[in-house]
């Protein structure tokens, strides 16, 4: 073999195994997509009337998560929705506190407690999951926060930490295990629902650009963190193969 023979040899091989890497890496990308098994779960967490524009505790940019949540709603063949669901005058209501405002914090028997604008009162347009949101095939819906003297954010337990909703035992009784949660707000219900769903035992992932935040006084970047502690996955919905 003649030297130019020998460089063009060599130059072909470069070439080959450089196209062979990026083929591998493109393979390994399309490799690395989560599989959505008949193990999964999807929770679709308080996406209401109450908490989208125009309601009484809108969520800033909350109606981004609908077309979301409906395109991975139609991936997944088990899903429960939440829905919040207080009396009139309920605890965590400031209107339930003379000389109490919005977003303050009072002490209840059960520990701090936010107190929030009038909300997703029984049987009200306001405590209605979105028309928009098309998922006909949701298996459950979980109410939570019907107790008029203690609030829930989680769709496992309520605030107290010891009233169950009985979601786990749905969820384990059916061979349910990993746990994908989307809708409002992060970094209240859907991190509550996310952390216990850890507790549970769950496989947990938090689908980010399935959610928005109120964001209150740090509350977000709180919530992420102690997710992230609790072994919580943050992932976005490019994530899953849907």
């Amino acid at each position: 073999m003649t030297n130019i023979q020998r460089r063009r040899f060599l130059i072909s091989a470069s070439a080959l195994a450089a196209t062979s890497a990026l083929g591998g890496f493109a393979l390994a990308q399309t490799a690395a997509k989560i599989k959505i098994d008949d193990k999964s779960v999807l929770i679709v967490v308080d996406v209401q009337n109450c908490f989208l524009p125009g309601g009484s505790l809108a969520v800033g940019k909350g109606e981004e998560v609908i077309p979301i949540i409906n395109k991975l709603g139609a991936s997944f063949a088990n899903v429960v929705m939440t829905q919040d669901w207080h009396t009139p005058g309920h605890v965590s209501f400031a209107s339930s506190h003379a000389g109490k405002k919005p977003f303050e914090m009072i002490k209840l028997p059960y520990g701090d407690q936010v107190l929030w604008p009038d909300h997703c009162v029984q049987g009200t347009d306001g405590a209605m999951i979105h028309k928009d949101i098309n998922i006909p095939h949701a298996q459950l819906v979980i109410r939570k926060g019907f107790r008029k003297t203690v609030d829930s954010y989680s769709a496992f337990r309520e605030a107290d930490r010891k009233t169950v909703t009985g979601l786990a035992a749905y969820l384990k009784s059916r061979g349910l295990n990993r746990v994908f949660v989307t809708g409002l707000a992060t970094d209240f219900c859907v991190a509550w629902t996310a952390m216990d769903a850890r507790r549970e035992g769950f496989e947990v992932s938090v689908i980010e650009d399935a959610c928005r935040g109120i964001d209150t006084q740090g509350s977000l970047a709180k919530a992420w963190d102690a997710m992230k502690k609790a072994g919580v996955k943050r992932i976005q919905s490019g994530d899953l193969a849907v």
